[in-house]
């Protein structure tokens, strides 16, 4: 069966605040063509409240996010399910449950009620866990897991899914190098082909290599976007994170270096 075309993805003015404090202030957002965006920001800037504003779980103060150029509100919510997933920041375990049964969670949305997993639905899962590194922990109860094992079973949850949108909070929290670099070209790969990946990220050197466009958040309702090449300066980041970043040359790529000496 050919998959729909991916849907447009954009919010119009949209403002996200706490008590006291505008954290973002009339974000105009349009992503229609898929690729990766990165949300770079200080602790408390505003980055894992945005991802759950641009994903329907928490009210803006103000303008709208539009999937497909209906409002995410108007969308059943198995639909939505289908094209967009959330990944949070951090995952309870409630129940006791395998890592193949949490994996398959993530297929829940695309079958429907009264009826079994297929054949086809559990091929997909083990994908996933092929794809984190955690084939042979199918069986493992997820809480004998590690914090970096947990943390890629979730990732494998959400490819599970197999949405059209793809908005990670810190996706990259608790992965050792290798497994932050593999995490990441994977969305990069998706990225390429047509899907829209949106994730935070504390490390500007991965969003400088993995993204195409970075959206910079000031924590005080001001926010930039742009290409990342063209964004992602010394004098931007260093305003950014209330720190001196300096730029230094490696190979053939720049590298962003807190530097308060």
């Amino acid at each position: 069966m050919t998959r729909p075309i991916a849907p447009s993805f954009c919010s119009q003015k949209l403002t996200i605040s706490v008590p006291g404090r505008t954290l973002v202030q009339g974000l105009d957002l349009d992503i229609s063509d898929g690729g990766f965006l990165a949300v770079l920001g200080q602790n408390g800037a505003g980055k894992s409240l945005t991802l759950h504003t641009l994903a329907g779980i928490r009210e803006a103060d103000s303008g709208k996010v539009l999937m497909g150029e209906r409002p995410l509100a108007d969308w059943p919510r198995q639909q939505l399910a289908q094209r967009l997933a959330l990944l949070p920041q951090y995952t309870e375990d409630i129940f006791p449950a395998s890592a193949m049964e949490t994996v398959m969670i993530g297929r829940h949305p695309h079958i429907g009620r009264f009826h079994l997993e297929s054949a086809a639905d559990i091929e997909v899962a083990r994908h996933s866990l092929q794809l984190m590194d955690l084939d042979d922990m199918a069986d493992r109860d997820v809480t004998t897991l590690s914090g970096g094992e947990r943390r890629r079973l979730a990732i494998a949850e959400v490819l599970t899914q197999s949405p059209d949108i793809y908005l990670l909070d810190e996706p990259t929290n608790h992965l050792d190098p290798q497994h932050q670099l593999d995490v990441l070209q994977i969305f990069r790969d998706k990225a390429s082909s047509g899907t829209t990946v949106i994730a935070s990220l504390h490390d500007v050197n991965l969003a400088a290599r993995f993204a195409d466009r970075c959206l910079l958040l000031h924590g005080d309702g001001r926010w930039e976007m742009g290409r990342t090449d063209d964004i992602l300066t010394e004098n931007r980041l260093t305003e950014l994170y209330s720190t001196p970043m300096e730029a230094v040359q490696w190979r053939d790529h720049q590298l962003f270096v807190a530097n308060r000496a």
